[in-house]
């Protein structure tokens, strides 16, 4: 092997863990990287302990439909249906060709448990493919509905469990592919406050299938439902669904993702795995 085969195989060495330590530094929605307390905290001691105005988690129509587009290459975004949030929950406000879904989700699509869940700041946006739309987004309109109509957490999440038995949510299908590369999204106060990535959804109780949450590797796996479930017990009951999120080196308009400057040790649940990620962003990334 000469000099600049080994050159070149320790710059794409370097890309792939550049890659898996932005997704962990960018990506708090449902990857929880900010668990640096105990999980069980009082929802008192955390920054939204409660849900905001509904004002403050509105966009004006055109601006959302636009941010939610952005999530994905225009290839896929430009012809997928756009939901879009509404005082009562989720509407269309474009019908697509392709069976794609595009949306931005606010902080309570997180782990119930997660800190910044009643964060009015998130905007999420992501596309999704068909057995996603089909299988995942029921979840997050069944969720939205009843949170916007007043119920409590405990209440969601007794609604959903009743909602899974009766069959009235479906199981999930599989194929699930979600591409989150808008340069515009909020994920988290945190860092950067966004990082480009793609998820997957498996009925995985780990991610050892994937060989996720390894040592270099690039594959993140986290539990959908809650960080840990000493805060909602019911959890626990719910049928096993992980989320595996890979981090990407392009916003979904071809331009490179920002470099990464700082690092802190974190860890995902006083169980989980201890993870070393960076914590900063060169500045380029909205805010």
């Amino acid at each position: 092997m000469d000099k600049y085969e080994i050159v070149k195989l320790r710059r794409k060495a370097m890309t792939r863990n550049q890659i898996r330590i932005t997704l962990l530094s960018g990506f708090a929605l449902v990857a929880a990287l900010i668990a640096s307390r105990p999980v069980a905290a009082q929802d008192a001691k955390r920054p939204y302990p409660n849900m905001t105005p509904i004002e403050q988690y509105l966009m004006d129509r055109d601006a959302e439909i636009a941010l939610a587009r952005s999530a994905a290459p225009d290839a896929i975004s430009h012809d997928a249906s756009v939901i879009v949030l509404t005082r009562h929950g989720y509407e269309t406000a474009v019908q697509g060709k392709n069976r794609w879904v595009c949306w931005v989700g606010r902080g309570w699509m997180a782990m119930f448990d997660h800190p910044e869940f009643w964060n009015p700041k998130v905007r999420a946006a992501e596309c999704i493919n068909p057995p996603a739309a089909r299988s995942v987004l029921p979840y997050a309109y069944k969720r939205t509905e009843l949170l916007l109509a007043g119920h409590s957490k405990q209440e969601v999440i007794a609604a959903i469990k009743a909602a899974i038995d009766k069959k009235e949510l479906p199981g999930l299908e599989p194929g699930t592919v979600s591409y989150m590369m808008s340069k515009d999204s909020y994920l988290t106060d945190y860092g950067g406050h966004n990082g480009p990535h793609m998820m997957f959804y498996e009925t995985a109780k780990d991610g050892a299938a994937w060989g996720a949450n390894l040592t270099n590797s690039p594959v993140l796996a986290v539990n959908y439902w809650y960080i840990s479930a000493e805060a909602y017990p019911q959890l626990k009951s719910f049928p096993p669904l992980s989320v595996f999120l890979v981090g990407v080196a392009k916003w979904s308009d071809g331009t490179p993702a920002p470099s990464i400057v700082k690092t802190q040790r974190q860890t995902l649940s006083p169980a989980g795995p201890k993870i070393e990620i960076q914590r900063g962003f060169t500045r380029g990334i909205p805010s």
